[in-house]
């Protein structure tokens, strides 16, 4: 793959799931995590163009969500304040909790996506031993981590990254065991670009909120985040070898994957997040004479009639019409698909802050403009493979160029402003 179509690849998966991430924000949580890790996964299907990777897209969009949405149980809301504060130690260690938090994301979507990508007919994934063992390292390495060594990152919030610390360490055992080279690769770079993308999107957020400019900043990192983590587990995907997995797929398998991506996600995130309360309050945050309720009540029934509709046309295409012939001799069908997807998380995202009510939300309008964008650079992608292997002594050198970046800007963020609303401290 020549430098120019890799960045495309790059930008393309980038602005992907970078948007779904930034509409994130609005719901939150392991459903919300799931439903942009799914647009990360299905875009990189599309760039591919791999006939054998069509017939088996909604497994991969879903292997995606779940491994982007397990990070979800994650908090972050303390280290992000650690960050924030004005002391070089506090504020080190926020941006690298925050690596390795972006990183648990990153890794466990990226690991999850690309063991989908080498499951074949010929060395098939035994998933339900990788499961096993994933919570069986989630279990021992909380306990460990925790409950005996007592490292927390994160007092008194949940813990819960150490139980995805011990999912990951399981994956790459499991990986390295069965010789999934390709997959560690995607793993390895959705996790370092979901760990820079976190960190450095929070330093974009506190330089924000210093320069005064009136903007959604915290939306800034959560974009930062998907941005990066997209598009590092697109360049482990297309600079990695991978075996043909057939072109056909039993049509029955997909049933599951087509329900939990177009109604039960999207309807976790409707009953989670379009609550009574919170839209009353942001009504009439923004136009107090406003019939509140009666809005409300029109909202909420729009998304729900949004989400059942989505999933029904989904399902009829996608498996009645079946779905294999479909998606293998018409890639249109699969774009279909994902601009409907990641659409009607848009119009979700808009429905939730009421911005189609009012423009005191710019940055949702962002998101259209994200979505045009993608449109007009989807087609413009030539697909190539590269086989580029495991360099660990390449990474480890990244790893600690990394690590003196985020020291540089430590630096910079302590000697740019006094003290910041929500600031936290870890160490006195």
């Amino acid at each position: 793959m020549n430098n120019r179509q890799l960045l495309y690849s790059l930008l393309i998966a980038g602005m992907s799931l970078g948007t779904a991430w930034a509409i994130r924000g609005q719901f939150g949580h392991e459903q919300g995590a799931a439903w942009a890790g799914g647009i990360g996964g299905l875009i990189i299907v599309l760039l591919a163009k791999r006939k054998d990777w069509y017939a088996k897209a909604f497994h991969l969009a879903l292997a995606s969500a779940a491994g982007w949405g397990v990070g979800g149980i994650i908090s972050y809301g303390k280290v992000v304040g650690y960050a924030r504060g004005l002391e070089f130690g506090n504020v080190y260690y926020g941006f690298l909790m925050l690596f390795v938090i972006g990183g648990l994301f990153g890794l466990i979507g990226g690991g999850l996506f690309g063991l989908t990508l080498a499951s074949t007919k010929e060395k098939p994934v035994k998933w339900p031993q990788l499961i096993v063992e994933m919570t069986v390292g989630a279990i021992i390495f909380y306990y460990l981590l925790i409950e005996e060594f007592g490292w927390t990152m994160t007092p008194p919030r949940s813990e819960a990254w150490a139980a995805c610390f011990g999912m990951t360490v399981a994956m790459f055992w499991f990986m390295l065991r069965n010789k999934q080279y390709a997959a560690i690769r995607v793993a390895v770079f959705a996790g370092l670009g979901g760990g820079f993308g976190f960190a450095f999107g929070n330093f974009l957020q506190v330089m924000g909120h210093v320069s005064g400019v009136k903007f959604n900043f915290w939306n800034v990192m959560e974009y930062s985040i998907g941005f990066f983590g997209g598009a590092g587990m697109a360049y482990g995907t297309f600079t990695s070898e991978w075996e043909s997995s057939g072109d056909s797929i039993s049509k029955k398998s997909i049933i599951a994957p087509i329900i939990i991506l177009t109604l039960l996600i999207p309807f976790f995130v409707w009953d989670q997040s379009f609550e009574t309360e919170r839209l009353i309050e942001t009504i009439k945050g923004f136009d107090p004479i406003a019939d509140a309720a009666g809005i409300t009540t029109y909202v909420q029934w729009v998304a729900l009639l949004l989400v059942i509709a989505f999933a029904g046309l989904s399902f009829y295409k996608y498996y009645i019409l079946k779905h294999g012939e479909l998606l293998q001799h018409d890639d249109r069908a699969l774009q279909l698909f994902f601009f409907g997807n990641l659409g009607l998380y848009t119009v979700y995202s808009l429905l939730i802050t009421c911005a189609f009510m009012s423009l005191y939300r710019i940055e949702q309008y962002l998101y259209i403009a994200n979505l045009i964008v993608i449109g007009f650079l989807i087609n413009k992608f030539q697909p190539s493979f590269s086989n580029r292997g495991l360099n660990v002594s390449r990474w480890a050198v990244n790893f600690l160029f990394v690590m003196a970046l985020f020291a540089i800007l430590t630096a910079v963020a302590v000697s740019s402003h006094g003290e910041l609303k929500g600031a936290n401290s870890r160490f006195e």
